[in-house]
């Protein structure tokens, strides 16, 4: 069997869109009761709690989970609240852990999804579970890293399968945590429609202000879920507490949500795909233009330093050629080029005459 003949019957058992909402991290059984009690009061469409139990960091020393412990607290989610749970697995021995608990859904977070020994031990850990397996893209944007981790899962027989876009790493800052590269998740999307698509907003903003936007392009491309991490009290959360929010307000995305109907492929869910991915490359040329122009600034500063003239005729006649090449190769009109050079490099000369006379 191939993953293109997945049926995915179990998205069906969810109203659409399919919320997961929790804590990034189990911290208490309080801290879990109460998150849940609370996402269960305000009568928002959650079907699944979320806990990060063992929670891999970057750097040694920090809170890296609970541990075993924590799954008690989710098995208590469930009883006294009726919830479904979730949470991530990294390796054999968390696997057979939440096994044992009864916890619903498993993920395979980012940084596993890129170790293929990672992913092949949680797989055979796995083989022929019933559960529900979802798979986070790698921390880095490879499509190929991705799908093989979900073809390693389904050569154990693990069929109940969805991924999760998380976004990707980047060395930038940017005004995301990781960026969204709607390219790599749409092209994924193409090719295994029949495999469901969730947002995970939080890892992507990395802050509470984007999680509606983003969740709606999401669901406007038609993801069919998103996993937010959700938290009593989240501004005393024990790690990522910029990005959590509280159940309330979870409440309240949720409600505002559109959801369209995924069953109406057309014009308009083609248009929303391709304005998506419109607004992702703008927002990768607007950075690397950010980026240009703090070049130029430091070329500005050493043409002071050595009483260099800003306007160099050389260079733009190197740069007025590289556009004719451009032009050509690309199959773009070399004026258009043109103009988009000429007006950079009227940008950059601007931010070296500011240097030149003390403005920055």
């Amino acid at each position: 069997m191939n993953l293109s003949d997945l049926k995915n019957e179990w998205i069906k058992e969810f109203s659409q869109p399919m919320m997961i909402a929790g804590p990034c991290s189990a911290e208490s059984e309080a801290q879990m009761l109460e998150t849940a009690k609370r996402i269960k009061e305000t009568n928002a469409q959650v079907p699944i709690f979320r806990a990060g139990i063992w929670k891999p960091r970057t750097k040694p020393n920090g809170f890296e989970g609970v541990g075993v412990i924590g799954l008690n607290w989710l098995k208590k989610v469930k009883e006294e609240y009726g919830f479904l749970t979730a949470t991530e697995v990294a390796n054999a021995h968390h696997v057979s852990a939440a096994l044992e608990a009864d916890v619903d859904i498993l993920w395979i977070g980012a940084r596993s999804t890129v170790n293929p020994f990672t992913v092949q031990e949680i797989a055979e850990a796995l083989k022929g579970t019933k559960k529900i397996v979802l798979v986070k893209n790698p921390v880095n944007p490879d499509l190929a890293l991705w799908i093989g981790a979900l073809e390693r899962l389904l050569g154990q027989d693990i069929q109940n399968l969805g991924a999760i876009h998380r976004g990707f790493s980047t060395y930038q800052k940017t005004k995301y945590r990781n960026n969204p590269n709607w390219q790599i998740a749409l092209d994924f999307k193409s090719q295994f429609p029949n495999i469901p698509m969730l947002i995970d907003p939080s890892h992507i903003c990395g802050n509470r202000t984007g999680l509606a936007d983003i969740t709606q392009e999401a669901l406007n491309v038609g993801y069919q879920g998103a996993i937010i991490e959700t938290h009593s009290n989240p501004d005393e959360a024990w790690s990522d507490a910029a990005q959590q929010i509280t159940p309330e307000v979870l409440a309240t995305l949720i409600s505002n949500l559109k959801v369209r109907n995924s069953g109406l492929a057309g014009f308009d869910d083609e248009m929303g795909r391709h304005r998506t991915l419109i607004s992702d490359l703008d927002f990768q040329m607007i950075e690397l233009l950010s980026q240009r122009m703090k070049i130029s600034e430091q070329i500005g500063k050493l043409k002071k330093e050595n009483d260099i003239a800003i306007f160099q005729p050389e260079r733009w006649k190197v740069i007025a050629e590289y556009a004719v090449q451009k032009a050509k190769e690309t199959g773009m009109s070399q004026d258009f080029i043109e103009k988009v050079f000429k007006a950079i490099h009227e940008e950059s000369i601007e931010k070296q005459n500011n240097i030149m006379i003390d403005r920055i």
